[in-house]
């Protein structure tokens, strides 16, 4: 069993940074792919960044691309959501997931385990 608790939201000026924290405990990270989601109220939730713990290999979404980074510590069993240049379209409540690998290759669509979530508003 592993438990995923983020945090690190906040409030931040349009152009600021905010640094997002994963940490996992149970079970270290090292076979699974740590995505980032958001969902902002009325939106659908929406693939951010992955990385996968294996290879460090990174995803991202477009519109994030060069002003997100994310990335892991697996001594901390953590991943980081590093975003800077935040817009007016990047409010809403974050949420890390873990998918098993088995091969290289995650075990299933589905997610193992998600967290709770973390609040980012941006203010212009």
């Amino acid at each position: 069993q592993v438990q995923l608790v983020e945090s690190g939201g906040g409030l931040v000026q349009a152009g600021g940074s905010l640094r997002l924290s994963c940490a996992a405990s149970g079970r270290t990270l090292s076979n699974y792919a740590i995505d980032w989601f958001r969902q902002a109220p009325g939106k659908e939730r929406e693939f951010v960044a992955a990385i996968s713990m294996d290879d460090s290999s990174t995803y991202y979404l477009d519109s994030v691309k060069g002003r997100f980074t994310i990335s892991s510590d697996n001594a901390k069993n953590t991943v980081y959501l590093q975003m800077n240049n935040l817009k007016p379209e990047d409010p809403a409540v974050y949420y890390c997931a873990a998918s098993r690998l088995v091969g290289g290759r995650r075990a299933s669509t589905l997610f193992d385990y998600w967290g709770q979530g973390t609040q980012v508003t941006v203010s212009s």
